[in-house]
């Protein structure tokens, strides 16, 4: 039995939806479970595209949503936005069995101490250098040429922005976090990265404010996370800080990955974590991996 992870599925590209129907039609992961870590695509159908087809061949699959499952433009009156959005996601997902940051965390079969916590936490603009105020960071990633979609397409209604729609989920989750059992370790599962460290792009290094909260720092320490899963950046690493494991997992837009491989080589092994294709992206394995940043 083994803990596979992937993110950034992107099913609005054509290419992406056929790399996931030759994937599902000759790969069969019936004893295995699936980490789905965010932007499987933009529209809610999407995630059912995506998740009818992955619940025949995985035991069980988990999911945490990302920034474009989140998006909606402004002038699209007949869709959900912000907290109703995600709660039709997840509806989406309890309808094919498949477990949510918003429900009871799953243990492992192999180990019960291991929990697997899927979260959404967003994001609040804290990931910037000591000398910028949050406050300041938009104009600050602005003045380099880089602004995020999601100023325009992800609408935090009814939270009064973005950042403090993040802290209510930060809130909630770690209280959650507080109360498992003491000895108990997680995977912790999130689209965004929970370190500022892991989330500066090296060609548009700006663009970390839209990728995590300053606040998840130090979470993989503070509850015994065996690895953290993470997408959004499009920058599939292995990397280990203070002795955990920090796995992104994502396929991307269809210049970010080679059709030639398919998607089963973008998919990552997570436990028990002792074959190849868990150590497949470790630093400058892979020309489409973009360069780590050592911190």
């Amino acid at each position: 039995m083994r803990l596979h992870a992937i993110s950034d599925l992107h099913l609005a590209h054509r290419e992406n939806r056929d790399a996931l129907a030759e994937f599902v039609a000759t790969r069969d992961y019936r004893d295995d479970w699936l980490i789905v870590a965010g932007d499987v695509g933009e529209r809610p159908e999407h995630l059912t595209l995506a998740l009818e087809q992955l619940t025949r061949i995985f035991a069980h699959v988990l999911w945490s949503p990302g920034n474009h499952d989140l998006w909606c433009p402004r002038d699209a009156h007949d869709r959900t936005r912000g907290q109703a959005r995600y709660e039709e996601l997840v509806a989406i997902c309890r309808a094919f069995g498949v477990s949510t940051p918003e429900d009871e965390y799953r243990t492992w079969p192999d180990d019960a101490r291991t929990h697997l916590v899927p979260m959404f936490l967003l994001y609040d603009y804290s990931f910037h250098p000591g000398d910028v105020a949050d406050a300041d960071a938009v104009a600050w990633a602005r003045a380099s040429g880089v602004v995020c979609g999601d100023e325009l397409m992800l609408p935090p209604d009814p939270w009064p922005s973005r950042a403090a729609w993040c802290r209510a989920r930060c809130d909630w989750t770690q209280a959650r976090l507080d109360a498992l059992p003491a000895d108990a370790r997680t995977i912790l599962i999130n689209h965004w990265p929970l370190r500022y460290d892991l989330a500066r792009p090296p060609r548009i290094p700006r663009f970390s404010i839209w990728c995590g909260t300053s606040r998840t720092e130090e979470w993989a320490r503070r509850y015994r996370a065996r690895s953290v899963i993470s997408g959004h950046l499009h920058m599939r690493t292995t990397l280990v800080r203070h002795g955990v494991r920090y796995d992104e997992v994502s396929l991307g837009y269809p210049r970010d990955w080679r059709q030639e491989h398919g998607l089963a080589f973008y998919l990552r092994e997570i436990l028990p974590g002792d074959s190849d294709a868990s150590r497949r992206f470790t630093p400058a394995r892979d020309p489409f991996i973009m360069a780590p940043i050592h911190a």
